[in-house]
């Protein structure tokens, strides 16, 4: 029976290619299921052998552990050069659309409060 090695759900192009391609390297039997077409099925890698479980498991966290590194890494760069992300600059790049977020939380919050109160009295 499969095993359930890595959800690839909600995980970028990039970092599942590289989980793919170190365990190829590795000669780790496995094989990938699709969030199919309505997106409801589990996208995931699955072990065929359960014997390689733990080597498989070793060697993604370790690709993991070095992706935070680099990932952290580019990230102290940006934020060092003054280009990394903050609501300002979204603001600014990105001005209606970060308007309309605003507008569509403040109206959620505002019919909650209403909800709530009018139910209470």
């Amino acid at each position: 029976m499969a095993l359930l090695l890595f959800s690839l759900r909600h995980v970028p192009d990039d970092e599942a290619a590289d989980i793919r391609e170190v365990l190829e390297e590795n000669q780790i039997d496995f094989y990938e299921t699709h969030a199919g077409n309505w997106g409801i099925s589990m996208p995931a890698i699955w072990l065929r052998d359960k014997q390689q479980h733990e080597q498989a498991r070793l060697l993604i966290d370790e690709y993991q552990e070095q992706r935070q590194l680099i990932i952290r890494e580019e990230y102290a760069q940006l934020k060092q050069s003054g280009k990394a992300p903050t609501f300002i600059r979204n603001l600014w790049q990105y001005p209606a659309q970060t308007i309309l977020f605003i507008a569509a939380i403040a109206l959620v919050l505002y019919l909650s409060f209403k909800m709530v109160l009018e139910f209470g009295l």
